[in-house]
């Protein structure tokens, strides 16, 4: 059997296991007979696993379609939320049985060094994001000016070669334009790419004929402001397809659970609205990467204005 599904197959089964374990903790919690000073190999001892489980989920879920659910930010941020809060009572629960008074004390220094940690994990990732997102708007302005300069090259041309080609890159302009408007619709995306490539053909098959039958210096210049009208369209694929590694999800994802378990784990009188502050927190900071580094998801997105502006006054 394929490798890939082994390791995916494995690591269902590990999950389910750890499912399982997390729900037999909180039937133990919701116990009437549960006691905090109860015997640790009853209860304390699955808290534990849970606790293990849940670190290491964290740590390995991200590389089994986590791009998908990154384009979702909102339901990221839901997930992370609820796993962060979670993460936060089962280290409460493990304090009730194995800290003492004395350990607590070190065990402030070893949160705050972590929690610094994850501090500048998430502001890293954010930078990488925003870089992301600026590197997008370039491109949609350089392809836009990439078009525009072609469109007006043309005009060297013979008019009955350069009414066609300027009526080429219109209808590439158009498509374009859909591009970057286009939905989270997988099969959308592909028409749209078939359709550009297409174009892009017809559009590279009359300049070459053009320069095939005329070749003077002047139809060496339209050539090259077609290559770039050809090559700025990569760069903007490449630029889309520039995410975040999973890698960095996962390790961000890891050391939050920790930090969250730290905390509850640390926690001299557990109060429940204290414990959400942290889980908001990081998950509020997820919720914003997520949505700068996805290109379709979210609200913060690229929007084709350049495009647009010179769709409008190549129409006018």
């Amino acid at each position: 059997m394929n490798t890939g599904v082994d390791q995916m197959l494995e690591f269902s089964a590990f999950f389910a296991n750890g499912a399982g374990q997390f729900h037999r903790g909180l039937d133990d919690l919701r116990s009437p007979g549960f006691s905090p000073a109860g015997d640790f190999h009853s209860n304390g001892f699955n808290w534990l696993i849970v606790l293990a489980v849940t670190a290491v989920s964290g740590a390995c879920y991200p590389f089994f379609d986590m791009m998908r659910l990154l384009d979702h930010p909102l339901v990221f941020f839901i997930f992370t939320f609820i796993g962060l809060w979670a993460s936060t009572w089962m280290g409460v629960a493990a304090r009730k049985k194995i800290l003492t008074q004395e350990d607590s004390h070190d065990l402030d220094f070893v949160i705050g060094a972590i929690l610094t940690l994850l501090g500048l994990l998430i502001g890293f990732s954010f930078s990488m994001a925003t870089s992301r997102y600026d590197q997008r708007k370039n491109y949609e302005e350089e392809e836009a000016n990439a078009i525009g300069t072609e469109y007006v090259r043309v005009e060297f041309l013979p008019q009955e070669e350069a009414a066609k080609l300027q009526g080429l890159l219109k209808k590439y302009l158009d498509l374009r334009i859909a591009y970057y408007d286009a939905p989270r619709n997988q099969r959308r995306i592909d028409e749209l790419d078939a359709e550009t490539a297409q174009m892009q053909d017809q559009m590279w098959a009359e300049v070459r004929a053009a320069a095939a039958a005329n070749p003077t210096p002047v139809a060496a210049v339209v050539v090259t402001g077609m290559n770039d009208v050809l090559n700025r369209q990569g760069y903007t694929q490449a630029a889309w397809w520039n995410r975040l590694p999973v890698a960095a999800w996962g390790l961000m994802g890891a050391i939050s659970v920790v930090c969250s378990a730290l905390v509850g784990f640390a926690a001299r009188f557990p109060r429940g609205i204290l414990f959400l502050i942290l889980p908001l927190a990081v998950s509020i900071s997820f919720l914003l990467i997520a949505d700068i580094d996805s290109p379709r998801g979210g609200l913060i997105r690229v929007r084709p204005q350049n495009l647009i502006g010179l769709q409008k006054s190549m129409h006018g």
